[in-house]
């Protein structure tokens, strides 16, 4: 199994609401901060952030982009640990797997909601990692393991590129 930047997908309406409700008005300027940087922001995302920095991925999501994260909250990292039978700490050691699991999560280029709506579906995503997923009409995403995964919250804006919270990790192939 790899573990995709799935990492990256952080998002939900109290995401969005704290990266712009941190900003004070000497701040208004700089906009919201990197996709590492907003997705630290939220307690919901505090294993996926673990996991981009156990991944090495933290300087390479810092990075200039564009990209698109579909991030896990937390409870998609739980039910994915009790799914697998193994502990998160059994999970951010494996650095191979999570790499692979979390580029997984992660495109190249800025795609939000309003892009993938338009898609014809079902519509299949090509990942940084190299595997692609697919779109269906209703906008759930199946994984290369025929595992589905749902938008909780679109369009997180960040510095370098956009935020959409998912319920599930997904798995490239095997």
């Amino acid at each position: 199994m790899k573990i995709a930047r799935r990492s990256l997908l952080l998002g939900s309406a109290g995401l969005a609401a704290l990266a712009m409700a941190g900003c004070s008005d000497d701040d208004e300027d700089h906009g919201p901060g990197t996709i590492v940087q907003v997705a630290s922001d939220d307690s919901r995302f505090s294993i996926l952030v673990e996991a981009v920095a156990a991944a090495g991925l933290v300087d390479t999501l810092n990075g200039a982009g564009p990209f698109t994260v579909f991030a896990p909250t937390n409870d998609a990292f739980a039910a994915l640990l009790a799914e697998l039978g193994t502990t998160k700490e059994a999970l951010l050691a494996n650095k191979a797997l999570l790499t692979a699991v979390l580029t997984y999560h992660v495109l190249g280029g800025k795609v939000l909601a309003a892009d993938v709506v338009a898609l014809p579906k079902p519509a299949t995503v090509t990942t940084v990692q190299g595997a692609s997923f697919t779109v269906g009409a209703d906008l759930g995403i199946t994984d290369a393991r025929g595992r589905t995964a749902r938008l909780l919250v679109t369009d997180v804006m960040a510095s370098n590129g956009v935020i959409h919270a998912i319920d599930k990790v997904i798995l490239p192939p095997a």
